[in-house]
């Protein structure tokens, strides 16, 4: 330790209050709101006692005549304990994307050999941004867009995650509302897309083909052009029509041209209600509104108190999906067909190593899952106590996301391998990611299981409880970033919380609107594609890491850090923020742009 930090750990008065003008952990429990240090200040104010800077009439500091530009001292809340932050940050983190993304990925890109540049990746680029994001929060004691204040000049890189997290909230809730669609039916018996015969099915809708002839596929997947893309990482949806296969109809083969599975009719003409394309809306699904409304008011009373109601609710919404995972993998493991799954998603294809495609899918499934650049976690950062120790809740809560991601395969494929040996077809034509598996291949496997009503209802309430954590800390993240921006002494200062949330929830409800019609799907892939995509967030990345081991300086940076948690990290977290992290975003930016597609539906729209 340095001879400052200890003189400083001696004194009357601890760092954090000097510089970032808190009361200690002990007098005020953390809960001080303190002033915005200044990159050039900070550093020259550790020694000496007393009572710390002295304040002028507006609550900013004055040192050696210099003016801190600071608001006055409001109360911040903090977490209730320790554990609130831990959980909401897995709620937040680990969501959607590490149950039907990394799996899938997984498989695709050579097995358990993806593992090797997926770790490499999380190590150089995953912790290092998490953390730094954690930690600028913390010591700044500020949401995602104050928190610049720490470089003055690059403050709008607040406002963009602001955007982003604005954008990603708006269209990330149609999940949560597709989940509870399918929730709500999967009390039936039979489930309604297990069967033809509805109002919804057409004349080519058929359940009973099995196995193809001359071996070939039962479903030949027409995979989006845009399933290629980085960008397009949660939510790649395809659509299994039966036009290519000659199918085992009765005991004879009959040409499959046009037929369609009673899933695919339910997913797309009962839930999504298909048009022909973006120039054509529709009528509005007031079915779908009614859930997307019910959606939006339990996100609200998640978190309309800020993190003392967040912290408790995030308890259950964090944990819950855990022990469904366990359940489903109890049950999976014991399918026909399960060993072979699991196989196919562990068995190690070398070659893979060399391709580029490989590093690239690695590098944005960590910036998506980890949920970098939104500015939720400086904002959840923000209501630690100041001397809190970020730096080892980032490691911890990076092994759990990733953890997560690749227990939840042996989860997926043990079922996928069920679902591929009672078709009779190679586990490649069934394994799915993004809707394509929540909303299709899920869906067809449970009905080929007994009692599948209970295993339908018990996957779409994991998927509801599984997003709509990562919803409400996001939609946290957005409301704090607002109420940190508000100017304390006046009238939208005074503005209380819940109105705020209310405002910000009732924008986002009525913007959705447009994406429960006919054509909402449509909407909702160009909000995907283009405003949360592997574009915006590689970027924004790129630039915080540029701007604090550049502009503000990647040694104060560890040095302030060293103030809050009493040691220094890692000289790697350093090297990574200045030199490796902004190399692998560039990279992988750049292969995104070269291999740019246009976006499309299905390949025919």
């Amino acid at each position: 330790m340095s001879p400052e930090l200890e003189e400083n750990r001696q004194g009357e008065i601890g760092v954090s209050q000097m510089e970032a003008g808190t009361l200690s952990e002990e007098e005020g429990m953390g809960s001080a709101r303190p002033l915005v240090p200044v990159p050039g200040v900070g550093s020259g104010c550790g020694d000496g006692g007393g009572d710390g800077p002295p304040q002028n009439q507006d609550g900013a500091s004055a040192i050696n005549g210099n003016v801190i530009v600071a608001g006055p001292v409001v109360e911040r809340e903090t977490w209730t304990r320790q554990m609130d932050f831990i959980m909401s940050c897995v709620g937040f983190a680990v969501g959607l994307g590490n149950v039907w993304r990394f799996p899938y990925l997984c498989y695709k890109n050579g097995g358990g050999v993806f593992l090797i540049p997926y770790l490499l990746i999380v190590f150089i680029g995953g912790i290092p941004v998490f953390f730094l994001e954690i930690a600028l929060g913390q010591f700044m004691k500020q949401g995602g867009v104050s928190a610049w204040n720490i470089a003055p000049l690059f403050k709008g890189l607040g406002l963009a995650s602001m955007v982003i997290v604005f954008f990603c909230n708006t269209y990330y809730i149609m999940i949560l509302v597709w989940g509870l669609y399918f929730l709500f039916h999967s009390f039936t018996n039979p489930l309604p897309w297990a069967t033809c015969g509805h109002p919804w099915n057409t004349p080519n809708c058929t359940q009973d083909f099995r196995r193809t002839c001359h071996n070939r596929s039962t479903a030949q997947p027409a995979v989006s052009s845009s399933a290629a893309t980085p960008s397009n990482l949660f939510f790649n949806v395809t659509s299994l029509n039966l036009s290519s296969s000659q199918l085992l109809l009765n005991g004879s083969c009959v040409d499959g041209e046009g037929l369609r599975s009673p899933v695919i009719e339910f997913w797309e003409r009962k839930v999504l209600r298909l048009s022909a394309g973006l120039h054509e809306p529709g009528v509005i699904s007031y079915e779908m509104v009614l859930c997307l409304m019910a959606t939006w008011v339990i996100v609200y009373f998640c978190m309309w108190k800020g993190v003392k109601s967040t912290g408790k609710v995030v308890y259950f919404t964090a944990l819950f999906p855990y022990l469904v995972l366990v359940v489903l993998l109890a049950h999976g493991v014991t399918l026909p067909g399960a060993l072979d799954g699991i196989v196919y998603y562990l068995k190690p294809d070398w070659s893979k190593l060399g391709e580029a495609q490989v590093w690239i899918d690695a590098g944005t499934q960590i910036f998506f899952s980890y949920a970098i650049g939104l500015g939720a976690l400086t904002a959840l950062g923000s209501y630690n106590r100041f001397h809190n120790n970020c730096y080892q809740d980032a490691f911890v809560l990076a092994l759990i996301n990733s953890g997560t991601s690749f227990f939840a395969g042996f989860v997926v494929f043990s079922v996928l391998g069920f679902m591929a040996a009672e078709q009779g077809v190679d586990i490649s034509k069934v394994a799915e990611s993004g809707p394509g598996l929540a909303f299709i291949a899920y869906p067809k496997a449970v009905t080929l299981m007994p009692l599948a009503p209970l295993w339908a209802a018990l996957f779409f309430f994991m998927l509801l409880i599984l997003g709509l954590d990562s919803q409400f800390v996001g939609v946290e993240g957005l409301i704090t970033g607002i109420m940190d921006m508000l100017p304390p002494k006046s009238a939208l200062g005074s503005l209380r919380r819940e109105v705020v949330a209310a405002i910000c929830c009732v924008i986002c409800f009525l913007i959705d609107m447009s994406m429960v019609t006919e054509g909402g799907m449509y909407v909702f892939q160009l909000f995907d594609y283009y405003s949360a995509s592997g574009i915006t967030l590689l970027w924004q990345a790129f630039w915080e890491c540029v701007v604090i081991a550049w502009v503000y300086g990647a040694d104060r940076f560890m040095d302030d850090v060293a103030r809050m948690i009493g040691y220094q990290p890692l000289p790697y977290m350093k090297w990574c923020w200045s030199y490796i992290t902004p190399f692998v975003c560039v990279a992988v930016f750049l292969f995104h742009v070269v291999n740019y597609k246009p976006l499309t539906y299905n390949t025919v729209y």
